[in-house]
């Protein structure tokens, strides 16, 4: 396997020498470079002074992802209605291993910037235009098909991090409503092309609260399209992801499934921190534990299966 050394500031100084020499070096030294510090996924990304980015894969799967992730948004982008990065240059930054400078897209995260409701429209656009591309065109990209997951097997995970984190008095929440039969229920909608990915670092949002572009498309899936509803929850709050959902044309059971994946996963997730797991910062999964567990009035009136 292609091992690759750690980028520094010289090494993509060069690269980006290389790339835009016609363009933006004016000065002797080319654009200031600077890590991401808050970057996520399988590659290393690069500030390229203030109008791009670049994007090192840092081994043989994440260049494989990479270059696929190229191909996949040239077939993403007719059908959305926000933007994609385009990448101005790619090959390889090492022997075997890929890398992309793409054109920073203007705006903030998700992270940062709250949605407005013109935002929640935008992301209802997302989630129908993800919906209309083709799958079996996705499928001769290498896009994979991913199963999807067990909500009753995610159901009985969740329930014993939430006792564990009941007792260190950081959640207080219920499972009541997602009884066994409830879970097997809200079953998957049919298989769609899914970003997989849509927290709030992956979404470009602007001051005015609207979603303006959509990053990193590497962990895209064909699969079940409640796993971006639940990423949604995560990153703009239960109520707006359920809206845009339901905008998107979506029923009561897709969003409901979409919901309590998200309320599943970031119960186990900031459980398992608190045992001395992974080092995910302990604000940010507190904060996507709130925003999961928020109340929606499609509970209230949605009736889900009681136990037989």
């Amino acid at each position: 396997m292609t091992q690759a050394p750690t980028p520094t500031a010289d090494t993509v100084r060069r690269l980006v020498r290389s790339l835009l020499r016609d363009s933006l070096l004016r000065d002797g030294d080319g654009p200031e470079v600077r890590p991401v510090t808050d970057e996520g996924g399988g590659h290393r990304t690069w500030w390229v002074g203030t109008r791009h980015v670049l994007r090192l894969a840092p081994d043989h799967e994440a260049a494989v992802r990479l270059r696929r992730e190229l191909r996949l948004r040239d077939l993403v982008r007719p059908h959305l209605q926000v933007a994609v990065p385009v990448s101005v240059a790619h090959g390889e930054w090492v022997p075997g291993l890929a890398y992309t400078l793409d054109v920073r897209l203007p705006g903030g995260t998700g992270e940062t910037h709250p949605v407005s409701a013109l935002g929640e429209a935008d992301l209802a656009g997302l989630l129908t235009g993800l919906r209309e591309v083709p799958v079996r065109q996705a499928g001769t990209l290498g896009v994979p098909h991913a199963a999807p997951r067990s909500l009753d097997a995610l159901r009985t995970a969740a329930a014993g991090a939430a006792r564990h984190l009941a007792e260190a008095d950081e959640f207080t929440g219920r499972f009541g409503r997602l009884t066994p039969v409830a879970a097997d229920r809200l079953t998957a909608p049919a298989p769609v092309l899914v970003h997989h990915g849509l927290g709030g670092e992956h979404l470009v949002v602007s001051g005015d609260g609207r979603v303006r572009g959509v990053l990193d498309w590497t962990g895209a899936v064909v699969g079940d399209p409640a796993e971006d509803i639940a990423g949604l929850a995560l990153a703009v709050g239960s109520p707006a992801a359920v809206r845009a959902a339901t905008l998107a044309g979506y029923g009561a059971r897709p969003c409901l499934r979409g919901l309590w994946l998200a309320r599943c996963d970031t119960v186990i997730q900031l459980s398992e921190r608190l045992r001395g797991g992974d080092g995910s910062p302990l604000p940010t999964l507190r904060n996507r534990l709130r925003r999961a567990w928020e109340a929606i009035l499609l509970e209230r009136v949605t009736e889900l299966p009681e136990e037989d």
